[in-house]
């Protein structure tokens, strides 16, 4: 297998490669990672390049741009700080790139905070820190001052004083160095790049972020316009009415053809040079761009057409005292807008207040980060009665902003107005910004104040500009054209040589040819070198590239047309935005797979419970049905359950189970009126399905009040009362509620994982065993988790401990989290375990048969979450990413060192068994977040990817955006592979953009990833058919066709050359001009469409029963240097083969029957008819399907030449003073001349033998894999290979369980902020109304 380690034979002694028995806790619990994107690459010595480097030869530390050995590493910055944070508001004005299409010159070539030589700052802590002076202006990359550029020249040599670029961004804390003994890595001096000389003229964009911070007027729109921030509309468009034109042009000429025919165009206007008419070469050229133009535009105007259509949506902006609809292109910083519920932000609001208590509301970031977990914003408490238009309308004050960035995370921001709490300066954070891109949810209406719009938002100042991806086709094709380029000049060379050594010799003897003035062997020689450049051009055939784009185009048209690919259930048909990567499709060696929303729906169902030992399912399979009430081994449904609730032993538990179920949680309950059904808000998804699970069971939770929960059971309501709520983190794992139950009893409900929660149970449970089989058996299923336990305090106990957790919650110092925990642990004792809970994070459907049909067609696939270790592992079985056969190799550590450590550990165990020889393992690596942190490191990450790539599976855990495009970037440097990263969310656009070709989910959610890709699809099991099928397609199609482009050419205007060894080198023609030049616009431009738009070698049935054929494009079979020397070989074979045939039937210039001589032109036009029939049978040839198209194509080709050669031997001549008059009467004496017809028939056959031999001999005696998937194809061979699928599958279960006693996920989404959920838990009374405005009383 492609994963396995090489050369291996047998396990390595004890468990090390596991790291099951690390008992930390995962890195994070769902909080914003620690560190900013920036701080990642500057603080941690991290290549965020995609350039590929050379592979160390002795030590890791000596790799390119890493640390000398034995060099001090430089200070890293802390995960935290005490120290001030300097931010926009401050007056420090620290610099944050703002520019995203400034170039790398540019940037490096300014200035930065930091400096050397000049006055220190005393005031800022930490001391002796450099800052700018004011009489540094002088020395700053102004265009406007001679020190300016001077200064940007020097940069551009590398010249000028090094200095340290921290890069903060513009609300993470400052590290200062300065007064220390640590040194700062010297910058490399920049290397002369005559690229950047341009960029000492240009002029830079102002960054808003060293203007200091942003204010922003309350209803002043007159003020806040004339600031000139940027308006609220967004362009995603490649093209405007002046870059068109350059822009274009540019990408046209990048081409080597383009230029190649433009040059031999300017050559064609010299006088005396080209040897065919001067408009044969740049008429076809201009046709070429324009076709090519028309296809850019239309792309674009799609592009555009979806930004109008974002940009003209709706929303309400308070105007003179109402809220009056307004498009989204006209709101502006400083309008105050209403936003309702399941819209999304139309900018970046500042929340002002909402229609629930206390200004709190529900927001989903799925366009940002695929997650559909609620988020939880609240407003300032002194904004939350702003609730009418004339309220808002009479707010008068100012906000004070800081300047846009790229931090999702972060803000930092303060208003004074004159609010009725007073007139004072109240500071805003990350809980009242509400981004663009985000969508509100289970809030009827929120209000807040614009402070970011259009491209400024930070959903916009994270998005890159598109890259423009070339595929390794196109690379290759242009240093195949530069081969053909160096043939040219052979050819021209020698015909050169020719020239001078018969002009030499024998000049006088050739008067006909009347040559001009004395011979001077040095200018005859360039003169002839450019003729012959001329007459021998058309060896590059000047369509090529059109012809390509068209074909890629109408491939993406196919793929955009499949019905396979389309998603009925929200209208999205497949997107090839891009279609001029298809063919990478087919050769697509990595997958790097986002998980939520991509692997996943992330809707969670419940499924199943065990409740005393016994399991309950809402959906009972047939043959594991239960046979008795009190059968243990089989599962009852839920009508059971109801019955057992009344008159079983087990009724106790299944009562407080399902009240546990219905009352441990904080999902809010809502509806519109009493009549409506009850909607649950749940800020996890996890929590709604067990709510859910509780209402199908009998209890159903009806109301909230701030102390009290109503649940209601047969009709009751029953009132549970709440009295202390332990609250869920990643290290406790565990939920815990108190309530005073109607009974009048004080019990503790507790769940959470199975580890926690059996080893705080009494001794005397009895449901144990039972229920850890049941856990197993959900695990093998991918299943999440959860354990569920109860006990009831005695009232005494219960006061004693209030009184140690009310001291732990006003616990002042910064350890309160830690506080909390300690009183938790002194309640949580002695429960008695209810039962377990089974949740199904529904995959996408197909999922994990796309996974492992993709692993069979030798792609590894990688997946990068921001989930949480035990999820993204149980996630990665349930889609059979990590099999029960794979070894785990968990990476998981606080340190660099302990990280180093770990890799180094696993990576030597690994390579001992490949030299011992020992059993073949398959792999799976597991990495956290902040390990993978550490592993980016340039002086780690070739160790970390000499592990993964040995993987057969890797999942990244805990990652952020930027980590995962360094994945990427890690992998596209050091692996010569094409790489394919598919995402459904904006936190997925750097990591689509990074790959080679970029996938988006599009559908219900996630736009913004979409909008990004390369190519939308609905759902993840679509990469199926559009890689095995309409890949490996692509790539065979447009192999075909260059390689037949190349040959075509080759055939036909190779005669020219053996032609100059009869005509004394004097450069004459054989062939018409103009016939020349519509050799490849009309008579040979539809067999390379045919085929590649309609060929299919194998069919779509077949490439997806075998994927292994995949593997023909991973390896490029089809379009190897190899083929494109043979291709071109063959060309010479036959244009030899022709010449040499033509030239004797029309042997003494072709006398005919009347005495006569056929003549020059009669030959040359009759051998252009036979080379053609020679050119479009090796396209019969090679075609693999015949339709009707290529039939129309390849015998059509024929008719059109049988239509067009005698209408222009008629019309040409006619023209004005005789356009072209080489074909008069002609015509007569070819279609009368029985040497012609011979011709005809025999040359085709004389050429092609050798091609059907050859065909034949490989086919029948060197057959590829292709081959005998073809004849199964054509013969209908049926597939007889047994079946072991039981077997297998009986195989797999056992391993899992195995491998599940060691470790399981739980169902746990909820997030770690400390004290949100008991917040959330005393803010409502559901039970009271809403008042006039919709807001909550």
């Amino acid at each position: 297998m492609a994963a396995r380690p090489d050369n291996a034979d047998s396990r390595a002694a004890g468990n090390d490669l596991l790291g099951l028995d690390d008992s930390r806790p995962a890195y994070n619990s769902g909080q914003r990672p620690p560190v900013h994107d920036n701080e990642l690459l500057s603080h941690f010595d991290i290549d965020d390049s995609d350039q590929p480097q050379p592979r160390p030869s002795t030590s890791y530390d000596d790799f390119v741009g890493g640390r000398p050995s034995g060099q001090p590493a430089p200070p890293r910055l802390p995960y935290s700080d005490n120290n001030r944070a300097y931010s926009q508001t401050s007056d420090l004005n620290n610099l944050n790139r703002y520019a995203d299409d400034a170039s790398n010159e540019d940037y490096a070539s300014t200035y930065k905070y930091y400096d050397g030589g000049r006055s220190s700052d005393d005031q800022i802590p930490g001391g002796q820190v450099h800052v700018v002076s004011h009489g540094h202006d002088r020395n700053r990359s102004s265009l406007m001052s001679l020190g300016g550029m001077v200064d940007r020249a020097k940069g551009m040599l590398g010249k000028r004083e090094s200095y340290s670029d921290m890069n903060l961004p513009l609300t993470e804390r400052r590290v200062d160095t300065a007064g220390t003994d640590e040194q700062l890595p010297v910058e490399e001096k920049r290397k002369f790049n005559i690229g950047s000389i341009a960029s000492i003229f240009k002029r830079n964009k102002v960054d808003p972020a060293t203007l200091g911070p942003r204010m922003i007027m309350l209803n002043d729109p007159a003020t806040n316009k004339s600031n000139g921030w940027a308006d609220n509309h967004i362009s995603t468009a490649k093209y405007n009415v002046a870059t068109f034109l350059p822009k274009f042009l540019y990408e046209q000429f990048s081409k080597y053809a383009n230029t190649f025919f433009l040059f031999t165009a300017i050559l064609q206007q010299i006088p005396n040079v080209s040897p065919t008419n001067r408009y044969t070469t740049i008429v076809p050229l201009f046709l070429v761009l324009l076709v090519s133009a028309i296809k850019e535009l239309v792309e674009d105007y799609r592009r555009r057409a979806s930004d109008n259509q974002l940009n003209n949506s709706i929303t309400r902006v308070l105007k003179g005292g109402m809220f009056v609809d307004t498009k989204w292109i006209n709101v502006a910083v400083g309008d105050i807008v209403r936003v309702e519920s399941e819209e999304p932000f139309p900018a970046d609001i500042v929340l002002l207040t909402s229609s629930e208590p206390e200004g709190l509301c529900y927001i989903e970031t799925a366009n940002l980060d695929g997650e559909t977990n609620l988020k939880i914003k609240q407003a300032l408490p002194e904004t939350t009665y702003l609730l009418n238009p004339n309220d808002l309308g009479r707010v008068q004050g100012k906000l004070r902003s800081e300047q846009p960035n790229n931090s999702l995370y972060t803000y930092e921001a303060t208003m004074t107005a004159n609010l009725q709490s007073g007139n004072k300066e109240m500071p805003l954070n990350p809980e009242q910004l509400l981004l663009r891109g985000a969508t509100l949810r289970n809030t009827p209406w929120i209000h807040g104040i614009v402070v970011f719009t259009g491209h400024e938002t930070k959903l916009m100042r994270n998005a890159t500009a598109t890259p423009i991806k070339r595929t390794d086709v196109e690379r290759m094709l242009n240093k195949q054209i530069l081969m053909l380029v160096v043939i040219l000049l052979v050819l021209s060379l020698i015909s050169t040589i020719g020239d001078i050594i018969i002009q030499s010799t024998s000049r006088d003897k050739l008067g006909y040819l009347e040559f001009r003035g004395s011979f001077n062997a040095a200018s005859q020689f360039f003169l002839d070198i450019f003729t012959y450049w001329v007459l021998y051009s058309n060896l590059v055939p000047i369509s090529l590239f059109v012809t390509i784009d068209l074909v890629k185009y109408y491939q993406a048209f196919l793929i955009n047309s499949d019905l396979d690919i389309y998603y009925p259930d929200t209208d999205t048909p497949a997107v090839c935005r891009t279609s001029s990567l298809v063919e990478e499709l087919g050769q697509i060696e990595y997958i790097f797979s986002d998980k939520t929303g991509t692997l996943t729906c992330n809707m969670m169902e419940f499924r199943q419970c065990s409740i005393g030992g016994i399991q309950y399912a809402i959906v009972v399979p047939e043959d594991r049905r239960a046979s008795t009430p009190d059968d243990l081994d089989g599962i009852h449904d839920f009508k059971q359950l109801k019955s057992n609730m009344v008159n079983h032993e087990s009724s106790f538990a299944i009562q407080h189970f399902i009240a546990l179920l219905a009352t441990c949680h904080t999902v809010i309950p809502e509806r519109k009126d009493e009549k409506s059904a009850i909607k649950y808000q749940a800020a996890s998804p996890d929590e709604g399905a067990l709510v859910e699970g509780a209402v199908l069971m009998g209890y159903k939770f009806v109301a909230r009040k701030p102390r009290s929960v109503l649940v209601g059971v047969e009709g009751q309501e029953l009132e549970y009362e709440l009295l202390a709520v332990c609250e869920f983190n990643s290290t406790r794992k565990r939920m815990s509620t108190i309530f005073r139950c109607p009974d009048g009893k004080i019990r503790i409900y507790c769940k959470g994982a199975d580890t926690v929660i059996l080893e705080r149970l009494s001794k005397n449970n009895q449901a144990v065993d039972a229920t850890l089989r049941h856990l197993e058996d959900y695990a093998t299923e991918g299943l999440r988790t959860l354990c569920l336990a109860m006990r009831e305090v005695p009232d005494a106990e219960f006061r004693q401990w209030q009184l140690i957790f009310e001291k732990a919650a006003t616990t002042v110092g910064g350890n309160r989290a830690e506080e909390l925990d300690k009183a938790a642990e002194i309640i949580e004792h002695d429960l008695t375990l209810l039962g377990a809970t089974a949740i199904e994070d529904r995959l996408q459907d197909g999922v994990p048969d796309t996974i492992h049909t993709l692993q069979t067609a030798g792609i590894k696939v990688w997946v990068l979450t921001g989930d949480r270790q035990e999820t993204a592992i149980n996630i990665g079985m349930s889609c059979k990413l990590v099999s029960e056969d794979m070894t785990l190799l968990i990476v998981n550590e606080e340190t660099s060192a302990a990280t180093r450590e770990n890799i180094q550990k696993k990576l030597d165990a690994v390579n001992s068994q490949q030299s011992l020889g020992a059993e073949h393992e398959v792999l799976a690596l597991v990495i956290d977040g902040k390990s993978l942190t550490f592993a980016l490191e340039k002086d780690m990450e070739k160790l970390f990817l000499d592990l993964a790539i040995k993987c057969k599976a890797v999942i990244c855990c805990r990652v952020s955006p930027l980590q995962k495009a360094l994945v990427v970037k890690l992998v596209k440097r050091h692996v010569k592979a094409l790489t394919l990263a598919i995402g459904d969310g904006a936190n997925d656009v750097s990591m689509i953009q990074a790959a080679h070709v970029g996938v988006g989910i599009s559908g219900v959610e996630g736009l913004q990833a979409a909008r990004s890709a390369d190519i939308a699809i609905g759902q993840f099991r679509y990469l199926r058919k559009l890689l095995l099928v309409h890949g490996i397609w692509a790539y065979q199609r447009v192999s075909k066709v260059i390689l037949y482009s190349f040959y075509k050419n080759i055939a036909m205007f190779m005669t020219q050359f053996w032609y100059s060894f009869q005509n004394a080198f004097s450069g004459q023609v054989i062939f018409e001009s103009w016939l020349l030049s519509f050799y490849n616009v009309f008579f040979t431009v539809l067999p390379p469409f045919a085929m590649g738009i309609f060929d299919q070698f194998i069919s779509a049935r077949l490439l997806d029963r075998y994927p292994q054929l995949y593997q023909l494009g991973q390896k490029g079979t089809f379009f190897k240097m190899h083929s494109f020397f043979s291709w071109v070989g063959n060309g010479f074979y036959h244009s030899i083969i022709a010449y040499i045939f033509t030239s004797y039937i029309y042997y003494n210039d072709g006398p005919m029957s009347n005495g006569t001589t056929a003549g020059h032109w009669v030959w040359g036009m009759a051998s252009y008819t036979a080379i053609l029939l020679v050119v479009l049978g090796k396209a019969a040839l090679i075609t693999n399907i015949w339709t009707k198209y290529h039939v129309i194509a390849i015998p059509g080709s024929i008719i059109i030449w049988l239509v067009l050669f005698p209408a222009y031997s008629y019309a040409a001549p006619a023209i004005s003073t005789g356009f072209s008059t080489e074909l008069i009467g002609i015509i007569s004496v070819i279609f009368t001349s029985p040497q012609f017809y011979a011709m005809c028939l025999l040359l085709p056959p004389a050429c092609l033998l050798r091609d059907f031999a050859w065909k034949y001999a490989k086919r029948m005696y060197f057959p590829q894999a292709y081959h005998h998937i073809q004849e199964i194809q054509k013969y209908n061979v049926q597939d007889y290979r047994p079946r072991m699928e039981q077997f297998q599958k009986a195989v797999r279960k056992v391993r899992q369980v195995q491998r599940m006693r060691k470790q399981r996920g739980y169902a746990f989404s909820a997030g770690d902020e400390m004290g949100q959920q008991t917040r959330l838990l005393t803010a409502y009374d559901t039970t009271r109304g809403r008042g006039q405005f919709g807001e909550a009383l």
